[in-house]
Order: C-alpha cells, then structure tokens, then sequence
C-alpha cells in the first residue's frame, strides 16, 4: 500500500484536496506579527485579506523550513506500518526544507527498513505545483503505480507554467528574488517585471514592461497564445487581495478560450510572504519553460 503526499506550497484551496481525497498534507511554516503559523490550504487560520493588508499596513510575514522531527512526524506512522510514500512536492531549488527532510528519512530508513519512499520534485511553486499534484492525484486515485505517475509527470512538468507580476518590488527583494537597485529603479521608473518559473525550479525575471496594466496585459495574452491540453488541465489565477482584477483576467482569457475551465485563487500566506499584496499569477499547461541562465 502506498499513502499518497503533497505539502501546502502547491497551494491547492482545501476543497480542491478535499474533492480529490487528498488527507496527507505537509504544512508549510510562515510566521507574522510575531506568531509562527501553519499553512492548511486555507482551511481553518488563513484570512488572505486581513494578510495581505497586514502587508499593505507595513507588517512582515517571514517564511522558515520544516525541521527534522517534523517530516518525522508526518512520515513515521506510514514507516511504521510498513506503508510506502509516494510525495510530489514543489520545487526543491525554493528552500532548503529539503535537506532537513533527508535527515528524517535517513533515520526512517534506518529504524524501517523495507519501506519505499519517492519524492516527485514538480520544479515549480504555487499551483505550478498545484496542477502537477492534481494530475498526480487523479492517476493515483485511478490506481495507476508510482512509476506511471512519475512518467506522466515527467512529460507535464517541463511545460507548467507560471507567469507572475507583482505590485511591490521591495517583496521580492527582501525575499532575495531582486536586487535592491533593481527594486530601487523598478519602484522609480514603475517598471513591471514578469516573473517566470524556469524548466529547473528556479525563479527568473524576464519581461520588464511599463504599467502594471501593461504587464497584466502581456501575461494574459501570452497565457491565451500558448496554454494547451485545456480539456485536461485548467488555467488557474492566483491573487494577493486583488480579485476583482484577477476576474477581468478571467474574463479575458474566457472570452478567447470560452470552452476553457478557469479558477480564480488567493495565494496563500508562504507565498504571499515573497511576492505580497497586489500579486497576480497565471499558471497553465502550454509551452515549454524557459531555462535558467547560465551560471557563467
């Protein structure tokens, strides 16, 4: 028998976990006014709009990595019982969890031997991530293996993508996904960079467009231009306190794609943490990813 995982970094909302029988979930930390919290999909603690206005107001959420004992408390009872673990997490060239979740399989492995454990890094965030765990999910629950899934998975990563234009660049700096001259003359000039997630897991800018309007406008054509397999996966609109600009966006690509399943999100605090309020996300399946640039 194999329990099936995802962490709260894929940003599923709770039903969507709930529709799809999902119950083993890693919640991901994020503290703010001094209180650490656990991130539940939005199920019992997370009220984006008193966040994101805390935000607004000059407050600062921070976000921190599980530790050992605590992957062994989520993992130690399916070890125990000699349960396999099949877990498609989100992009591990984000945080430095990971390295801490190894410490914790190391000493599981150790005390239980025998017991599978397979981790699908999806090299994406939000519902980058949150696309791959759905179509994970749905073959899992269909009772396909693990290495179908993971051969399926293989093929949709690459071309998952994400296309994000924040409001605030001093959030992406203080995150250290921007530097402080960039966000210094982008804030003077109103310069919009276009955020993407690249075929390795990283974050890059690319696009710099004049005007927020202009930059929304860019992401959603490029989104109507290049999405595809729309009657497999839904194109999904990820906000931070924004909605009703998300539901122009929403508008847009239906009155392009009518036939087209589209959702409309808040994102959620750990990731709300780096981008901030008046965040707005596209993420769909369609083209390839572009690649990260070279180190040299």
């Amino acid at each position: 028998m194999t329990a099936f995982f995802c962490d709260t970094d894929s940003e599923l909302w709770y039903e969507v976990a709930d529709r799809l029988n999902i119950t083993n979930i890693i919640e991901m930390p994020y503290t703010i006014g001094g209180k650490e919290y656990l991130y539940d999909f939005g199920r019992s603690n997370y009220d984006y709009k008193e966040f994101f206005g805390k935000l607004r107001s000059g407050e600062v959420a921070t976000t921190s990595a599980l530790n050992p004992e605590d992957y062994k408390r989520y993992f130690e009872p399916f070890f125990r019982k000699g349960e396999d673990i099949f877990y498609v997490s989100f992009s591990s060239e984000m945080s430095g969890t990971f390295k801490y979740m190894d410490m914790a399989l190391k000493e599981l492995n150790a005390k239980y031997p025998g017991v599978k454990f397979v981790r699908y890094d999806t090299k994406a965030i939000s519902m980058g991530a949150g696309l791959q765990v759905i179509a994970a999910a749905k073959l899992f629950n269909e009772g396909k293996s693990v290495e179908e899934i993971c051969a399926y998975l293989d093929k949709m990563s690459p071309v998952t993508n994400i296309s994000v234009v924040v409001d605030d660049l001093q959030h992406l700096k203080r995150g250290g996904r921007l530097s402080t001259t960039q966000a210094f003359f982008g804030g003077i000039l109103k310069i919009k960079p276009i955020i993407k997630l690249t075929k390795q897991g990283t974050l890059i800018a690319t696009d710099k467009v004049p005007g927020r309007n202009k930059a929304l406008a860019v992401i959603t054509d490029e989104n109507i231009r290049d999405a595809s397999h729309l009657d497999e996966h839904p194109i999904v609109i990820m906000h931070g306190d924004c909605e009703e600009e998300a539901m122009r966006v929403k508008e847009k690509i239906l009155s392009a794609l009518p036939q087209t399943d589209v959702w409309v999100y808040p994102i959620g605090p750990v990731i709300g943490a780096h981008c901030g309020p008046g965040t707005i996300g596209i993420c769909y399946v369609g083209k390839e990813r572009p690649d990260a640039p070279s180190a040299n």
